[in-house]
């Protein structure tokens, strides 16, 4: 355990906020699921609490493709001293899921059933903003299947990942 004269004078804390979830999970049932990821990006539908907690965000969206930007920190870090793996999976898991909403009428939701990640690199706080990219490559009425990528800011492909995703009524 440090003592206070060995503590670092960064400040390592941070206050996460966020609206009631569910008056966006409400939203959904309402629009076509490329308008609901449309009003994510725009703003004009509260952000799912996980997009705060973890530093990313919607910025752009059509049918059947989603790009989600996050800026890691030392706040994300596993034992080892990297970015954990999880934070790059739940980017992913993000964009290939919304990617799928994307291609949903009125009234259809999705789910996970499976995804698969393989890490090309490791993340760490100087890496700089990372953009995932999800793309739909087989929409479906019952199962939809998608592919993504993760890049870091200089370009460099960090992670890849395919997903199968559950469709079904909301």
């Amino acid at each position: 355990m440090r003592s206070e004269a060995e503590s670092s004078p960064i400040d390592r804390s941070r206050t996460v906020t966020w609206e009631d979830p569910l008056v966006g999970a409400a939203l959904a049932k309402t629009m076509s699921g490329l308008e609901y990821i449309q009003g994510l990006v725009a703003g004009s539908v509260p952000q799912p609490p996980i997009v705060n907690l973890m530093r990313m965000r919607p910025v752009a969206a059509e049918v059947g493709r989603v790009t989600f930007t996050c800026d890691p920190d030392e706040s994300h870090y596993n034992p080892i001293g990297t970015v954990h793996g999880g934070l790059v999976c739940t980017l992913l898991d993000s964009v290939l899921g919304c990617a799928v909403q994307t291609t949903l009428p009125k009234g259809q939701g999705y789910t996970s059933l499976e995804i698969k990640i393989s890490y090309l690199r490791p993340v760490m706080a100087d890496t700089g903003q990372l953009t995932a990219v999800g793309i739909v490559t087989k929409p479906g009425s019952r199962a939809a299947f998608a592919e993504g990528t993760v890049h870091d800011s200089r370009g460099k492909l960090i992670a890849t990942a395919s997903s199968t995703l559950l469709v079904f009524p909301v």
